[in-house]
């Protein structure tokens, strides 16, 4: 068993195919069944291109009341930005942030201005009764 197991091994290792497959042809070596292996290919890494960059962006629209801001730039493995926007009860919220594989992500949040709420006004609706007096058709 110890003697077809070696030479399994010696045929995976030496042998590749014409084609560029593995394939069994059925030829056999005493027992065992000769196999080709597929060539092996080697793996060339790619550079990576160093993570720089930097942007801006930001809304005012006047009409639906959309205010925000946000920018951000990245030099390696640290990232740094802040963004804010108008919240529905009209406060400002700014948040500034920071990441990195040492101190993971970290972000302060703050708020600004006075919150206004909408005043709910409840109204009174009379409602129509009909009365029977019990002389009638039901």
């Amino acid at each position: 068993m110890r003697v077809i197991l070696a030479l399994l091994l010696v045929t995976f290792a030496h042998c590749y195919p014409q084609h560029g497959y593995g394939h069994y042809d059925g030829g056999l070596i005493g027992h065992a069944p000769i196999i080709h292996a597929a060539p092996v290919h080697k793996i060339i890494a790619e550079p990576v291109a160093y993570p720089k960059y930097a942007f801006k962006y930001g809304v005012q629209d006047h009409h639906t009341g959309d205010h925000k801001s946000q920018h951000e730039e990245r030099d390696g493995d640290v990232v740094k930005g802040e963004y804010s926007l108008v919240e529905p009860d009209g406060t400002i919220r700014n948040v500034k942030y920071t990441a990195d594989h040492h101190n993971g992500f970290n972000a302060v949040v703050t708020k600004s201005g006075h919150a206004v709420h909408p005043q709910v006004v409840h109204k009174v609706v009379p409602v129509a009764a009909h009365y029977s007096t019990g002389h009638g058709h039901y």
